[in-house]
């Protein structure tokens, strides 16, 4: 999250960035080195295996102060899944129209989603099992079934997919399909970086042959 606040601007009614005061970029900044002290311990020796205590000597901050962000360890996986979404979301509205189409707008999907864990293995390894057994995939939003069905949307609109399926039954499918492969790349702690990319790419491909609208046979 950007440090600003939003006020009023009362000659145009429309919101606007004020700078946040000394304080509250203070407290920010503590809560973001506990997050990035947290998220190196669990990459090097394991969610489980890091404590509260190890984490704010990490920090350097007393252990109360832990508790003014973060009510237990548990919401740092919180933490962790909002911030891989923001990072997602903010590439793909820096791109743009990288893709003109729906399916190329899902592999560009699946190409950031696979340079995210690769380039984190260790890290992503240690929170993504974590995250599972906290039951965050059932518990959070799932914020990229619909990111996925708005794709999808736009695929039957265009006559890319077949009327068959819904938008929604869709970016499911696809959900599961990039979750999947995400557990199964995880473990396997000898994998290649490279081949959660592959299998991905793999799978949506198998899983597009489905999906599209049968092609005229002129064509």
């Amino acid at each position: 999250m950007s440090p600003t606040e939003a006020t009023t601007d009362a000659a145009t009614n429309r919101q606007v960035a004020a700078p946040l005061g000394r304080r509250e970029r203070n407290k920010l900044k503590v809560k973001e080195r506990l997050y990035s002290s947290a998220i190196a311990l669990f990459a090097e020796q394991g969610y489980d295996e890091t404590s509260i205590d190890e984490i704010v000597e990490r920090a350097d901050v007393a252990r109360g102060t832990f508790f003014n962000y973060f009510q237990r360890k548990e919401d740092l996986l919180g933490a962790w899944g909002e911030k891989r979404r923001d990072a997602l979301m903010a590439t793909l509205a820096a791109d743009g129209g990288e893709a003109d189409s729906a399916i190329g707008q899902l592999r560009h999907c699946m190409t950031i989603l696979s340079r995210m864990s690769e380039g984190h293995q260790q890290e992503t390894n240690s929170l993504l099992m974590a995250w599972v057994r906290a039951g965050r995939p059932l518990l959070e939003e799932p914020y990229l079934a619909e990111l996925f069905a708005g794709i999808a949307a736009e695929g039957i609109r265009a006559g890319e997919f077949s009327t068959r399926f819904t938008a929604e039954q869709i970016g499911f499918a696809l959900r599961d399909l990039y979750l999947g492969a995400l557990y199964r790349w995880c473990g396997r702690p000898e994998a290649a970086a490279d081949q959660l990319a592959h299998e991905l790419m793999t799978t949506l491909d198998l899983m597009l042959e489905g999906v599209q609208a049968a092609r005229d046979p002129r064509d």
